[in-house]
């Protein structure tokens, strides 16, 4: 929601809760007549009753009670500091009350003060129920926006994604490898057969979920980069390495594979020892993937024009990771790195 709404409806709401306010005075001084003192003394004790503390309140639940359960989810931890804090500014408003008024303090203090502190906290109170379901309403408008936006981007990212991934000439050429792997070795021609088939089916059908277990997403890598070594000799081309245990970690689905397949598709010299590097590091507070390619001179500039767009990408992680992420592209000496780290490794 836009902050102008916000404020407007901040307006409004004091606005009607003033004119209210108007109203019950004007039927209360239609029909008699006090001194100027007395009224002023009447207003002052509307300001410490009926204006202060409910203002205050409101703005406490608002800003501190309502995120707190938000951040901590402890629904019996929200309620006491609900009640803290109304008991509080209920106390404070008291306070004022029995400053303002003057010679009848020690009256006030001796008599009522009890009764209007309970009166002052069930208003507060109100306040801040008020003021938690206005909360509530505008972080729920905006959750439906954020995940609209995060379905149409996602509906974006799954047809970049079949595009660039079910790309004809990976597929293709890794069938005519297999083919041709047939020949000389069938057991491992049909090996490399299922993995193709884990890989297409991954594409299908586990990208479905907001996020899935880590190990799927590292087994999808795993046999990507199987693949793409059957279409080279060198074993030194590719450098794979994972440090860390994924047992117990999600990931938001095919987070890691666009900058693998985008380093694949630009590093054409395969006879290059350490062509690519790919490093994911897991530990409790973070995932890591470092993903470095050595690019062919003649093809430097066309990096980040070929392929799924970082753009794209970079849209996708700030809906899925907003604030939990940081995503660094390097380009430079021959050599195109990219460095994303996904805190905590949840969404």
């Amino acid at each position: 929601m836009k902050k102008s709404i916000i404020v407007l409806l901040h307006i409004g709401f004091w606005t009607c809760y003033l004119f209210m306010i108007m109203i019950m005075l004007g039927l209360l001084f239609k029909n008699n007549t006090y001194e100027e003192a007395r009224i002023n003394l009447f207003f002052k004790y509307l300001f410490g009753f009926a204006l202060l503390p409910s203002f205050i309140s409101f703005y406490i639940f608002y800003l501190f009670v309502f995120p707190n359960y938000l951040k901590y989810k402890n629904r019996y931890k929200t309620i006491i500091y609900s009640i803290v804090s109304s008991l509080i500014i209920a106390l404070i408003g008291t306070i004022f009350i029995s400053i303002i008024d003057g010679d009848n303090s020690l009256y006030y203090w001796r008599e009522d003060f009890f009764e209007g502190l309970f009166s002052i906290f069930v208003i507060t109170l109100v306040f801040g129920i008020i003021a938690l379901i206005l909360k509530g309403s505008i972080t729920w408008f905006n959750d439906i926006k954020q995940k609209e936006a995060l379905q149409q981007k996602n509906h974006e990212m799954e047809m970049a994604l079949v595009k660039s991934q079910l790309d004809p000439h990976f597929l293709f050429n890794t069938i005519n490898n297999i083919d041709v792997l047939i020949i000389k070795n069938a057991n491992e021609a049909s090996n490399y057969l299922n993995k193709l088939s884990d890989i297409i089916r991954f594409m299908l059908f586990e990208t479905k979920t907001e996020k899935i277990p880590l190990s799927k997403e590292i087994e999808y890598i795993k046999k990507y980069i199987e693949l793409q070594k059957i279409r080279t000799a060198n074993s030194n081309y590719i450098n794979f390495k994972i440090t860390g245990s994924f047992n117990g970690k999600t990931i938001a689905p095919m987070v890691f594979i666009p900058f693998i397949e985008n380093a694949f598709k630009h590093t054409t010299n395969k006879k290059l020892n350490n062509a690519i590097t790919i490093m994911i590091t897991i530990n409790d507070e973070f995932i890591k993937l470092n993903c470095v390619n050595k690019l062919d001179s003649n093809r430097k500039l066309k990096q980040e024009s070929n392929g799924l767009g970082n753009e794209l990408i970079k849209k996708r992680l700030n809906l899925i990771y907003p604030e939990k992420h940081t995503l660094e592209v390097i380009n430079q000496n021959s050599t195109y790195s990219v460095q994303l780290t996904i805190n905590n490794g949840k969404i």
